[in-house]
């Protein structure tokens, strides 16, 4: 009899041990980080008053990017997330947002609001697949946001162009974090290049298109 009560002491120990380092585990606090401007690198141009009126849609995911888990790949074509780091939300809805501000601030515009709304725009600037990835395949790691964007005369619903655009930034440490500040300069050289290419857009420039 004391033999089976030492085992079922010595169980219970195990188990309790066992609890404990599960709770610890799980208690570790997460870091949340968001993608945003930065302040010293946005230029504010008033707006123009007899410009048109640009409609932005939230971009549509990349299937297995529409969640706030930082994604990241140590070898092609699997998807992996940190355990304890992610996003404030999705990145494409914190994406959706960053343009309507930066590209409200570019001067070329009357006004940028976002879809839905109940503002009517005279062109709208939809986008497709967008992924934001930190890769671990070469050293330093990288990080990589792709889009697909596309600009839409609104009353006609006529697509006046389209683009892939992606950006590459270098991680400046290999951890959650060195891909947070990476991303943030991936957005905002992405950022300039939609602004950029809307302009061209507007000037029914070939290089809408290509």
């Amino acid at each position: 009899m004391k033999s089976w009560a030492i085992l079922a002491a010595l169980a219970m120990l195990v188990l309790t041990a066992a609890g404990c380092l599960s709770s610890r585990s799980e208690s570790q606090p997460a870091h949340t980080y968001r993608l945003s401007l930065d302040p010293e690198r946005t230029k504010v141009r008033p707006a123009d008053i007899n410009g048109p009126i640009l409609q932005v849609s939230l971009p549509l995911a990349e299937p297995g990017f529409d969640t706030p888990r930082i994604v990241y790949l140590k070898r092609p074509y699997e998807l992996e997330q940190y355990a304890l780091n992610q996003w404030a939300d999705q990145p494409a809805r914190m994406f959706a947002s960053l343009m309507v501000q930066a590209l409200g601030r570019t001067g070329s515009w009357r006004a940028v609001v976002p879809v839905p709304g109940s503002i009517r725009g005279d062109f709208r600037l939809d986008s497709y697949g967008f992924a934001l990835q930190q890769e671990f395949m070469q050293d330093p790691s990288l990080v990589r946001v792709t889009v697909r964007a596309q600009l839409v005369e609104a009353k006609e619903s006529r697509l006046v162009g389209a683009r892939v655009f992606e950006v590459v930034e270098t991680a400046q440490s290999d951890d959650a974090y060195g891909g947070v500040v990476a991303a943030n300069r991936a957005i905002a050289v992405l950022l300039d290049e939609i602004a950029s290419w809307l302009r061209e857009c507007l000037k029914h420039s070939p290089e809408c298109s290509r």
